[in-house]
């Protein structure tokens, strides 16, 4: 919301300064974003007046300007087509910075004649893009006097944010009465004209609505003026409206936007010759369309309110006229609307169609009901008083929206909810002051809530209103309570584990991606089966190419992949910690580690340890994810299960049991691959970080370090079994002979063929045993090997390999 100082004085009597206005601005709690105050940028540019122009003697296209200015008469060589003599015009003196092209003047010569100075255009002083000439003044600007008053530039302007809950800070009048409740000043009262109409409009007004809660147009108050004279609008109303931003267009429109700004009640003007029949307020229909002011045209459906005469749309309610019935120069009759409508559907209306405007602003935050009529009566007035005319009666269809309602402030309801202490005859001051109707009653103060405030809705709405006028700076400071001596845990284990698991992939040389949570229909069915879960299909998607929430994150992650293949990567590692979905209640949200790789996991080296990523890879990123979560990793199984996206023959799960899986791990299907238009081999996991089991213990500290002085050995086993046999079932058995002093078993070999029988492999294994308590004898470290080879036999039935 833009407005100038003056602008906001015609409406609040007040002998505060521009400083003391922004205060009190703030004070209020409407935020100051800018206060622009142009007339400092022009201080050195004066009104001069040019007593003779004749051709320069050494060039075509300049003139030479004898030219009377503050100091005195001086020449100036001009290149402008329109400098001539008496003319009025802005002086640049030598050492004047020039905005618009950045440079500071100096005296020189031009072409052999001496220039000292400058006559400038607008777009020099950056006060538009007009550069085919010099600015041309009235000849009424006394000469010497500053530009910024010559230009009606000399008024500070203010550009305030206004909360979307505060529809009455949006015209001038609703922030006049904020600072004069503040204590800045008085408050002008509106001075409603009484307009008699001298005729009956030829020009009806109907709502049609065909059912519903809330009407879309509850009350059209509109009138016919003929005779006018439409043309620009007087300088005082194009500086004022120049000052904000907007673009004088002519005199009717200019009225529209000045009430607009004013009162924060939006008008629009047809052009009455060009309206057949009556109007009517009402629902479009499916097929039609407005080709609307902005030059764009809008295909409408039946939930939007337009404006329509018997033929067809002519206005968007609440949002854009038409161009068809638009006003012009040649405009001699004109129909005025002053309507009220729904806040949602136009609100609705406009976020679909894409189109803004001050209107809608306004419509969709809440105007004041109870305005309406009055603003048709002010519109009325400017444009009598601007353009001429003769107008008709007013003519009314609808009725004002019910908005009575009170609410009782009980008496120590400020100091409780506000934590000030407020009397309660300077509450009942400001809330008057704020336009509502106060009451004494026993217990408290009953106030009955203006039309113009649709954000009130009970009793601490009053109090925040009596807190932010008393000044929420006179709030004083209260420590909350501490409940406990020792800070609890910011972090939940959830929250901690997504921490661990981005530094743990992070370290392990993968790159973390953020990708959507959306994905394509053709990616979410090959995530799930084959199927599509319709409980994770968006309503309203914000592309046709993000249509449904994603069963995995592996599924973005390879189609990252793939845009990095594109662009020349080929060994690409990626991971990313999110949220995956099973369907659309909140315990079907869970929070997943996931990664992909692709390439070498140890690139070409004169060494000659090249190696490419392969399933094992991807179990180790998994196996390290849950470990830094805090999983008990050793007590865990791997079975060569996963899902259908995954390669059958190299692929895994680890779980705790067949009811709880952790996660899963393997090369992606060639299958998945070639849907996606992704180049493999390519290998992934995905941990479920929702489904680790918490710890027992509330500790968050380490177990304590258990470490033994004594030197540990190693001995190695090779194991006879069947191609099938797993090779962890015989790590876990060698492990179980004995947990004490068994502290780790790798395997190192496997071998298969030669002189082994078919069906059968041999899997070496190396056995760490530490010593606890003292040096093992020969004889215990023979028994400990005999009970490790007899606990691989009872597991797999391996023998060792002689």
């Amino acid at each position: 919301m833009k407005f100038t100082l003056s602008w906001l004085k015609d409406h609040l009597d007040t002998e505060a300064t521009l400083d003391q206005i922004v205060d009190g601005l703030i004070g209020v709690g409407l935020e100051v974003e800018a206060v622009e105050d142009k007339s400092k940028g022009l201080a050195p540019f004066t009104v001069a007046y040019v007593k003779e122009a004749r051709q320069h003697p050494n060039a075509d296209r300049l003139r030479v300007c004898d030219v009377l200015t503050r100091s005195g008469m001086v020449q100036v060589v001009c290149g402008a087509p329109n400098a001539k003599t008496g003319m009025k015009a802005i002086f640049a003196p030598p050492g004047a910075y020039i905005p618009g092209t950045k440079i500071t003047l100096e005296k020189g010569v031009i072409r052999g004649v001496e220039s000292n100075g400058m006559l400038v255009s607008e777009r020099e002083l950056l006060l538009s893009d007009e550069h085919d000439g010099i600015i041309e003044l009235d000849k009424t600007a006394p000469i010497g006097s500053s530009a910024a008053d010559a230009l009606g530039l000399s008024d500070p302007m203010i550009y305030i944010k206004v909360t979307p809950n505060r529809p009455d800070a949006l015209g001038i009048h609703g922030i006049a009465r904020d600072l004069a409740a503040k204590g800045l000043g008085t408050l002008k009262p509106i001075k409603i004209p009484a307009i008699a109409g001298k005729f009956k409009s030829p020009i009806g007004v109907s709502l049609i609505f065909d059912g519903g809660d809330v009407s879309p147009c509850p009350l059209f108050v509109g009138r016919y003026i003929k005779d006018v004279k439409n043309g620009p609008s007087p300088k005082w109303l194009q500086n004022r409206l120049k000052a904000i931003g907007l673009r004088p267009i002519s005199a009717l429109v200019d009225v529209t936007n000045y009430i607009t700004f004013t009162y924060g009640r939006p008008l629009h003007v047809f052009d009455a010759d060009k309206i057949k029949g009556s109007i009517h307020a009402r629902l479009a229909k499916r097929g039609e369309y407005l080709r609307a002011l902005d030059g764009k045209t809008y295909w409408l459906d039946a939930n939007m309110t337009v404006i329509a005469d018997e033929r067809r749309p002519e206005a968007l309610g609440g949002i854009m006229g038409g161009e068809e019935s638009g006003v012009s120069d040649k405009t001699v009759n004109v129909f005025l609307e002053s309507a009220y409508f729904d806040a949602l559907r136009t609100a609705a209306t406009g976020r679909k169609l894409g189109v803004q405007s001050d209107a809608r602003y306004r419509f969709e935050r809440g105007v004041d009901p109870a305005f309406t009529q009055t603003g048709a009566e002010l519109g009325t007035e400017m444009i009598l008083e601007l353009c001429g005319g003769e107008p008709s009666e007013l003519v009314v269809a609808g009725h004002v929206p019910d908005t009575q309602r009170s609410y009782l402030l009980r008496r120590r309801r400020v100091a409780n909810l506000g934590g000030v202490e407020v009397s309660e005859a300077q509450q009942k001051e400001i809330l008057t002051a704020l336009g509502f109707e106060v009451t004494e009653k026993p217990d408290g103060l009953l106030c009955a809530v203006p039309s113009w405030r649709p954000d009130v809705h009970g009793e601490a709405d009053l109090v925040e209103e009596v807190c932010r006028i008393y000044g929420l700076d006179n709030v004083p400071f209260a420590e909350m309570p501490r409940l406990s001596p020792i800070a609890k845990p910011v972090l939940s284990p959830l929250q901690r584990r997504m921490i661990q698991a981005r530094r743990t992939l992070a370290s392990r040389g993968l790159n973390e991606a953020v990708t959507w949570s959306f994905l394509p229909e053709a990616h979410a069915r090959l995530f799930n089966n084959g199927q599509r879960n319709r409980d994770l299909v968006l309503a309203n998607p914000i592309s046709s190419e993000l249509s449904d929430m994603r069963p995995s994150l592996l599924a973005n992650l390879i189609a990252a992949t793939g845009r990095n293949m594109a662009r020349g990567f080929q060994d690409v590692a990626l991971f990313e910690v999110g949220q995956a979905y099973a369907g659309d209640k909140p315990e079907d949200e869970t929070l997943r580690a996931a990664g992909t790789r692709r390439g070498d996991v140890v690139p070409r080296n004169w060494q000659g340890g090249q190696r490419a990523v392969d399933v094992f890879t991807a179990k180790a990123d998994a196996l390290a994810v849950l470990e830094a979560a805090g999983a008990q990793v050793q007590t865990m199984q791997v079975v060569a299960e996963a899902p259908s996206w995954y390669h059958p023959g190299r692929s895994g799960t680890i779980q705790m049991g067949p009811q709880n899986k952790l996660a899963t791990f393997g090369e992606i299907h060639p299958r998945i691959l070639a849907e996606m238009d992704v180049k493999g081999p390519l290998v992934a996991f995905e941990v479920n970080l929702s489904a680790i089991p918490g710890t027992k213990t509330r500790t968050s500290t380490r177990a304590a370090l258990k470490a033994s002085d004594l030197m540990a050995l190693k001995r190695d086993f090779a194991f006879v079994v069947d191609e099938a046999i797993e090779a962890d079932k015989i790590v876990k058995a060698a492990k179980g002979a004995d947990k004490q002093l068994v502290s780790d078993v790798v395997v190192f070999d496997r071998f298969a063929g030669g002189t082994l029988e078919a069906g059968k492999a041999s899997l070496a294994i190396e056995v760490t045993i530490q010593p606890r308590e003292k040096t093992l004898t020969e004889e215990e470290i023979e028994a400990l090997s005999q009970k490790i080879v007899a606990q691989v036999h009872k597991a797999t039935g391996g023998v060792l390999r002689s």
